[in-house]
């Protein structure tokens, strides 16, 4: 552990920097959720974070799936959002959430060691990319754990509101093992 931290100054790194952007996640409610319900206190960007990170974890080791690679990009998937929020594509483009997105990664990346930084990119662009089956797993279990908390939120909120996050999820997921979960609204 010293070791590691003599390594990371010996580097100009800070990893203090990096646990900082994790723990904003905390502050960081999730948009959608905000902007569709009109809901004050949504989720927050690392609730999400962490049930996808135990949704993940059961089913990838079921289907025996690479389950550490997977968890490790569940955390990782939504980290640049600590430096520029949770953008939803009505505030910008998908190239442009996708250019701020890999900027805010690189600097919140860049305050690791080096090895870290390099694993750490190629599991964040693979899972940009979809170019695995662990990354589409990703994808589509950030999908599963929306209806799943919209289904939470259907004691208190319009149904009719709701719908949208299921279709979404359900054109996502539908065709792979993960549609069995989806719950009705």
């Amino acid at each position: 552990m010293v070791r590691d931290y003599l390594r990371a100054t010996q580097e100009n790194t800070d990893p203090a920097k990096f646990f900082n952007a994790v723990l904003k996640l905390k502050t960081i409610k999730r948009q959608g959720w905000k902007d569709r319900l009109d809901m004050r206190n949504p989720e927050s960007v690392a609730e999400h974070c962490f049930a996808m990170s135990a949704i993940a974890m059961a089913i990838a080791d079921e289907e025996n799936l690479d389950t550490l690679k997977i968890v490790k990009m569940t955390i990782l998937h939504d980290l640049a959002e600590s430096i520029v929020g949770d953008l939803t594509p009505n505030q910008v483009t998908k190239s442009e959430k996708i250019r701020l997105e890999n900027d805010a990664m690189k600097k919140i990346l860049k305050t690791l060691p080096q090895k870290l930084q390099k694993d750490y990119w190629q599991l964040w662009q693979e899972y940009q990319k979809k170019t695995t089956k662990e990354s589409v797993f990703v994808h589509r279990i950030d999908k599963l754990e929306m209806t799943l908390q919209a289904k939470v939120y259907a004691t208190r909120y319009s149904k009719k509101k709701l719908q949208p996050f299921f279709e979404s999820a359900r054109s996502e997921i539908s065709g792979s093992t993960l549609a069995r979960f989806i719950p009705d609204l």
